[in-house]
């Protein structure tokens, strides 16, 4: 412990010295953000800011409302077990760390849903407008100018029309749509297109019709897996915080002065500290399986 906060000493000096006066803790997270800014994932910052495009993003007061209530349970159930104030505050501040991991969770969960939303439109437009122009990059063309779609797919979308144009055919260009979007609609309706303009189908409305058709009943079952989820997902909450309240029945039965002589033996702590380790991964693994994956069939 001792070498610990003398590194951190050391450290706050060195920083000190070095940025002649000017403020530590700016300069931490100015260093911070920019390592961050070098080395992040493209993708994980198209996603934040597609996300604050969107709207959905939290504010400063949500998400201090959120710190403040991850450090309150945190710490007053580890309080509830150990019935020691450091350890509850170190519980509460390790709680409040997990936010950003959350955060991004969450990021993921409203693109996937944009994004979903974005490829319904790209497949239902793309069929409407071929009944009319019997052909796919024209079809393509009337999507990309109607104003339905939105970036990333609609500039994925005119790297589509560019590559047919260049190519001469649209086989590539749908291999690389297919890869940047592998929904089964997706893939389904390019392969129709793609038979439909090899083999120069004369009647494919029936084909069309069909894939239309399929196409709606995968949005409807994507859509019902989205309602279950947030049902299941309540549920879930519920019973991972009663999980961590099951110390209280424990202490119900041995009496709370008997519960806390019992913590004066190591292993005793050490099974507390299991038991909360083991509860909090399941909560974040059930937080991961609700957020992700979300919108594919």
């Amino acid at each position: 412990m001792e070498l610990i906060l003398l590194l951190i000493i050391a450290i706050y000096v060195i920083s000190y010295r070095l940025n002649k006066g000017e403020n530590v803790y700016k300069f931490f997270v100015t260093q911070v953000r920019d390592v961050y800014n070098k080395y992040a994932p493209y993708s994980y910052k198209e996603v934040r800011e597609k996300v604050k495009a969107l709207g959905q993003d939290f504010t400063m007061k949500e998400y201090a409302t959120q710190a403040l209530l991850f450090a309150g349970v945190a710490g007053g159930i580890s309080y509830l077990y150990f019935y020691n104030i450091i350890i509850a505050v170190i519980y509460a501040g390790v709680a409040v760390l997990f936010i950003p991991y959350l955060t991004y969770l969450r990021y993921k969960k409203i693109y996937s849903e944009f994004i979903f939303e974005q490829v319904q439109v790209y497949t239902t437009n793309v069929i409407m407008e071929f009944t009319t122009t019997q052909s796919f990059v024209k079809s393509l063309e009337g999507v990309r100018d109607s104003g339905i779609l939105e970036d990333p797919v609609l500039a994925d979308v005119k790297t589509m029309i560019d590559m047919s144009y260049q190519n001469g055919t649209i086989d590539e260009s749908i291999e690389f749509f297919n890869q940047k979007y592998p929904f089964y609609m997706v893939k389904n309706m390019n392969q129709l297109f793609l038979q439909i303009t090899k083999e120069g189908a004369k009647d494919s409305g029936e084909a069309l019709e069909n894939m239309s058709q399929d196409i709606d009943a995968l949005v409807e079952g994507v859509y019902r897996d989205q309602a279950d989820r947030k049902q299941f997902h309540k549920k879930f909450i519920t019973f991972g915080l009663a999980l961590f309240l099951l110390v209280m029945a424990m202490q119900f039965l041995l009496g709370t002065d008997s519960y806390i002589e019992l913590l004066d033996q190591i292993i005793v702590k050490i099974i507390l500290h299991a038991i909360i380790i083991v509860n909090s991964m399941f909560l974040l693994s059930g937080e991961k399986f609700y957020n992700e994956n979300v919108g594919a069939e």
